[in-house]
């Protein structure tokens, strides 16, 4: 399958350029569009808010997409490499017309897969670093963190992704990457589906 994504930020935007752009280019290239994704909503709200987020949990390998250009994606760096090495775990290839990337099953992908998820990896490290120094800050002013001991939330991160989830875990999505796209660590995936999907 292939598929044609737009994204503008406001309803004062139009999606024509962005179409004409993509069109011209598949008229170009011999290529088809088989399914069209039209959305009007800021690219800093995270792909599970946006029609973008079902359109990565429906792509299947070796299916394409392609968009004007890598900012349609994501607001911020972190948000667009995240995307990217998900589609690339899955195998799913991704062209931009503008800055002119094909990510697919070649080399130059595959040292970018790598840079992306080291990138991710380090994003994660620095976020933990800031967390354990908050933490300790606010025990070094007597607050009492977290939950009463043996009290489970009733709501986490995960919850009403059930179904979602389910889908990814059939098409044999690893919980790493589950994880990566929802923002959360691979054993948070674990401990959810053990307590929540079991």
């Amino acid at each position: 399958m292939v598929y044609g994504y737009i994204r503008v930020s406001t309803d004062k935007q139009t999606v024509d350029n962005q179409r004409f752009e993509i069109e011209r280019f598949c008229s170009d290239n011999n290529i088809r569009i088989d399914h069209w994704i039209e959305e009007k909503i800021s690219g800093s709200k995270s792909p599970d808010k946006r029609l973008l987020g079902s359109l990565l949990l429906k792509v299947n390998k070796d299916d394409l997409i392609i968009c004007s250009e890598l900012s349609r994606l994501g607001r911020s760096l972190f948000m667009i490499m995240s995307i990217l090495n998900h589609l690339m775990l899955i195998g799913v290839r991704i062209w931009t017309i503008k800055d002119n990337y094909r990510l697919g099953d070649d080399i130059q992908s595959k040292v970018l897969a790598f840079a992306f998820g080291l990138s991710a990896e380090i994003e994660r490290e620095l976020i933990s670093q800031r967390t354990k120094e908050a933490l300790a800050r606010k025990r070094a002013e007597g607050v009492v963190l977290g939950r009463p001991f043996g009290k489970k939330a009733k709501k986490v991160k995960l919850s009403g992704y059930e179904t979602e989830i389910r889908k990814l875990l059939d098409r044999k999505i690893s919980k790493s990457a589950i994880g990566k796209l929802y923002g959360v660590n691979r054993m948070t995936v674990y401990s959810f589906l053990k307590d929540r999907m079991s």
